[in-house]
C-alpha cells in the first residue's frame, strides 16, 4: 500500500446533506430521536444503513444509528460499494482523514495495513488506495457516526467494487481476523431496489430484508442473483454478515424500511432503504 496523503475534502456536503454544521447536526439528531426501536436483545456489533441523500433516506438511517447511540468503539469499519468503475475489487482511501462539516474523521492506517496483509495472504488481492474519490456511499455514514457515537473513533473505510460472494466472503474473513482484539463497530452501507414502481419495490425489498434477517450471507447474495431482491451494496452487506458471524454475532434485527416515494410522492420509480442491527446474544452465565 502506498503512503497516505492529506485530508479528503467532502465532494457531497451541501448536495447530499447540509454543509452547515449546526443545521446538519440538528437534522441528524431529529432523525435519531424520531426513531422508535424494537427490543434489541443483544449487543450491537454492526448495523446496515442506507446511503442516499438525507432528504430521502435519513429517516431510515436514523433507526440504524439510534441503536448505536452512546457507544464508544475505538474503530468503526464502514464497508460500502464503489459506484464508479475500478479494476481492483477492494479499495480504500489514500487520505489521512475524511472531512465532513462536523470535523475530520481520522483513518486508522495501522488497521488498514493489517487488513491489506490479511487479504493478500488469503487471496492475493490487496487493498488499493485511491485519492480524491467521489464515492458518496461511504462518506454519507460519517456525520451520523459523528452524532451518535460517544468520544473519538478511528475509521477503517473499504469500498467493494466486485459484487461477488467470493470477494465478500474473503473480506469478511479478513475483517474478523483483524477485529478480534479491537473494540469495533461494523457498518454496511447499502440502498435496496432502484427505480421500480412502488408496489414492485415493496416486494423486492421485503424479500431482500427477509433474507438479511436470516443472517445468511449466502442467501443474501443468491437473492440478488435470482432477481428476487436487490441491494447496490450487496457485497458490503454480505462481508459484514460474514465478519459478524466469525466474531460471535448471533442474529440480525430489522429496524425500518422506506422508499423515496415517502418524500417525493412519486410512486412510479422509487429507491428502497432499509436499516438493521447485527446482534450478539448477551452472555447469561
Amino acid at each position: 500500500m502506498t503512503e497516505e496523503t492529506g485530508l479528503r475534502p467532502s465532494p457531497i456536503a451541501g448536495l447530499w446533506y447540509s454543509h452547515h454544521p449546526a443545521q446538519l447536526k440538528k437534522q441528524i439528531k431529529t432523525f435519531i430521536n424520531q426513531a422508535e426501536l424494537p427490543d434489541l436483545n443483544g449487543e450491537v456489533m454492526g448495523i446496515i444503513a442506507p446511503h442516499a441523500g438525507y432528504r430521502y433516506s435519513g429517516r431510515t438511517a436514523g433507526y440504524a444509528f439510534k441503536c448505536v447511540e452512546g457507544l464508544s468503539p475505538e474503530l468503526v469499519v464502514v464497508i460500502s460499494p464503489l459506484h464508479n468503475y475500478h479494476p481492483a475489487p477492494y479499495l480504500t482511501s489514500k487520505h489521512s482523514a475524511y472531512q465532513t462539516p462536523l470535523g475530520a474523521v481520522e483513518i486508522d492506517h495501522q488497521a488498514l495495513a493489517e487488513l491489506d496483509e490479511a487479504l493478500e495472504a488469503d487471496n492475493g488481492l490487496p487493498l488499493e488506495k485511491i485519492a480524491h474519490d467521489k464515492e458518496h456511499s461511504l462518506e454519507i455514514e460519517l456525520p451520523f457516526l459523528q452524532c451518535s457515537l460517544q468520544g473519538p473513533f478511528q475509521l477503517l473505510p473499504v469500498m467493494v467494487r466486485h459484487q461477488t460472494a467470493e470477494i465478500a466472503q474473503r473480506l469478511g474473513k479478513a475483517l474478523a481476523k483483524i477485529l478480534n482484539s479491537r473494540r469495533f463497530l461494523l457498518v454496511a452501507s447499502t440502498d435496496l431496489s432502484h427505480f421500480y414502481p412502488e408496489n414492485q419495490a415493496q416486494l423486492l425489498d421485503h424479500e431482500m430484508l427477509r433474507q438479511i434477517s436470516t443472517f445468511n450471507p449466502d442467501a443474501v447474495i443468491e437473492t440478488e442473483l435470482r432477481g428476487k431482491g436487490f441491494a447496490c451494496g450487496i457485497a458490503a452487506v454480505a462481508s459484514v454478515l460474514w465478519a459478524s458471524r466469525r466474531l460471535g454475532a448471533t442474529s440480525v434485527k430489522l429496524l425500518h424500511h422506506s422508499t423515496s416515494s415517502e418524500e417525493t410522492g412519486d410512486l412510479s420509480s422509487v429507491v428502497g432503504y432499509g436499516a438493521a442491527a447485527i446482534l450478539k446474544a448477551h452472555n447469561l452465565n
